[in-house]
């Protein structure tokens, strides 16, 4: 479908009727007045749908995939996350939006905040263990790996010992920190594991760094 056949569609959208018929009497135009839906609120839940596709739009093409959209919404939204920021990208997205109107769109928002939450879980992992492989790695990194242990005890204690040291050889014989990237994959995994995430805290880094 391209640009014209989206635009000619989305023209065909009727969101609020905007007409009167001049025929009708007083008691029948304040009658149809009252049921009428709100044209601010509405406006409001096209903003908000509309807002909605544009960050839907942003996501990777399987990530689109995972809202289990019709395939036409599906693909006019990979389009738009092709495009530069222009008036073909925002009548797509206006077409985007008026479909997006015809279904749940309550089920799509909660799969878009699911979404957003796993991945700021997974940022927060990756910080996580990044910060602990550099304090298992510092000069104090035997005390430390007492305290990773002691808050993950899921941990292999032998197994993360032997991955300290290695990357510590690593390091002082400025080698590929080949035993750094493990390292720091098994903390990922196991704070990832973890169910409750035990914080690195801000002033045992920031203690280190003045040691450092």
């Amino acid at each position: 479908m391209n640009d014209e056949d989206y635009q000619e569609e989305y023209e065909e959208e009727d969101f609020y009727d905007e007409t009167d018929d001049d025929g009708e009497s007083e008691d029948e135009e304040v009658e149809h007045y009252a049921i009428r839906p709100n044209k601010t609120r509405i406006k409001k839940e096209i903003a908000e749908v509309f807002a909605m596709a544009e960050e839907i739009c942003a996501l990777s093409p399987a990530h689109i995939a995972e809202f289990e959209l019709p395939e036409s919404i599906e693909q006019a939204m990979r389009d738009a996350g092709k495009m530069g920021q222009n008036s073909a990208r925002k009548r797509l997205l206006k077409y985007i939006t008026a479909q997006l109107r015809k279904l749940d769109t309550a089920a799509i928002h909660e799969k878009l905040a699911r979404m957003k939450n796993r991945s700021a879980h997974a940022v927060r992992e990756h910080h996580q263990a990044e910060r602990w492989r550099d304090l298992l790695l510092a000069a104090n990194g035997n005390q430390q790996l007492t305290q990773f242990i002691e808050e993950f005890p899921a941990a292999d204690s032998q197994h993360l010992r032997q991955l300290q040291r290695n990357a510590q050889k690593e390091a002082k014989e400025a080698k590929p920190p080949k035993s750094a990237r493990l390292l720091y994959k098994y903390l990922k995994e196991l704070i990832a594991d973890a169910s409750d995430l035990p914080p690195v805290a801000d002033d045992t880094l920031d203690d280190q760094d003045a040691e450092d």
